[in-house]
Formats: C-alpha cells, structure tokens, sequence
C-alpha cells in the first residue's frame, strides 16, 4: 500500500468499507445526514472501530478541499496498483477471454471514473493507463465518478501505453481501437474474443502511434448532428456490445 487520500461521496466510500482491501483511518460526513447508504457506511465503520467523525458542512467543505464530497469522506490507504505483468496473470487465471480497457490519455476524472463504472458493469477485468496525461486513479474524483467501482476493477499504469498493448499482443490479445474513422462498424467487428479497447483521449482521440498498434479500429455510426460521442459514451457503448456478443455464445452465463 501507498499513502493515504481522500475517498468522497457516499457509494466511494461504501464500496471501500464494502471490498475491504485498504485500510481506513476515518470517516467523516455531514452531522444530521441520513439515508440507507449512511446507516451502513456508519455500521460497518462501528463493528471495525473506524473512527466517525460528525460534523458540520462548512468543516466537511474544508476537508474536502475542491472535492464534491456529496456529504462523506473517508481518509483511506491508497490502493496498491497491479503492474501490467500481474494484470494479465490476474486476468489469465480466470478462465475467460480477457477484456481490459486501454485509455489514451484521457484525462478528465470524470470520465476516467465513468469507465471505470462501466467497465465493472460490462464485466471487464482491468484498465491500462499511462502515468503521464491521465487523470489519477484516487484523490481526484474519479472514485465518486466510478461509483465505488473503483474498489473492484484493476488499474495497471505503465509508462508507454504503445509498448503494453505489443504485451498484451503476446498475451494472445486482440488489440482493437475505437475512433470515428474506424474500418468497420463496432457491431460489425468479432469482440468475443480475448482483447484490448483502446480508447483515445478527450477531443483527440487515438494517438496515431497507438493507432499503428491496434489490430483493428471500429467507430460507432453517428446518425444525429452531433459529430462524436463523449469517451466515456462511447466506451460505455462498445464495453457492452463486447457483453452481448459474449453472452450469445454463452448463454448459460448470461
């Protein structure tokens, strides 16, 4: 484990108290709050003697900093983050074809979070990022924008995102970027099988390096005015035609 940082909002910290994997040194949230995801937070922090702190909104505003906090936050031990390595031992030992998730750059927690989420529902087993131009996994918001989901889907950094996609090649994986000038269309493209999404970051896309390495580029046809769905839409979109096109061979599981 690394330092510490500040987990916010309700279903972030829930989802931490929930997994289990970290340490929490304390939680503190608005004197007077209420509702179920509270009452649990508050319960499950008593029986593992967390410390609960509450207090008002001006003193929760000034914990927070910037953050939206949504009425809780909790200082926990940062997560440990799997090296590309581990990642795909991890995911081979699962006995299914591999999803993970490349991100190019993208840098805006939001949709750093919002991927994260969807990539947890779509039954995905990682994300790979860089450590440079990329919005941080923790202390940034992107755990209250990945709902919790932040505790269960794996986050591999690595330093060239050209270079991991060539390892995951060699793992056996299909490397398939999304774009609007994609060869094909994304229903059109065999995802059954174990591979990679890369998706490019905010209003620029897949790098044209990163472009080289991909095996195939799919886009989504856009039928409206506007030109481009959001990266997060997007890969929210392709994750789950990846889940329909699994469970039609699979029934059974789905």
């Amino acid at each position: 484990m690394g330092g510490m940082v500040l987990l916010a909002g309700r279903r972030a910290v829930l989802e931490a108290l929930r997994a289990g994997k970290r340490r929490i040194e304390g939680i503190w949230f608005l004197e007077g709050g209420h509702g179920a995801p509270l009452k649990e937070i508050t319960n499950i922090a008593t029986s593992r003697r967390i410390p609960l702190h509450p207090v008002s909104r001006e003193e929760l505003d000034q914990l927070a900093s910037n953050t939206d906090h949504r009425g809780v936050l909790a200082r926990a031990e940062q997560t440990l983050e799997p090296t590309l390595d581990e990642l795909l031992a991890q995911v081979s030992a699962m006995g299914e074809p591999p999803l993970l998730v490349a991100l190019d750059e993208v840098n805006d927690p939001q949709n750093v979070g919002a991927i994260i989420r969807t990539a947890d529902a779509a039954g995905a087993h990682g994300i790979i990022t860089t450590t440079h131009r990329t919005a941080p996994s923790e202390g940034t918001g992107v755990e209250r924008s990945s709902a919790g989901a932040a505790e269960y889907v794996p986050v591999s950094r690595v330093v060239n995102l050209r270079d991991a996609l060539e390892r995951c090649r060699e793992a056996g994986m299909w490397v398939v970027g999304a774009d609007m000038e994609g060869d094909r269309d994304y229903t059109d493209a065999d995802l059954k099988g174990p591979i990679v999404l890369v998706m490019g970051g905010e209003g620029k896309g897949i790098r044209p390096l990163t472009r080289k390495t991909c095996d195939m580029i799919v886009r989504i046809p856009m039928h409206g005015k506007v030109a481009s769905l959001n990266v997060s839409a997007s890969a929210a979109v392709l994750l789950f035609e990846v889940a329909r096109q699994r469970r039609a061979i699979s029934p059974a599981k789905g």
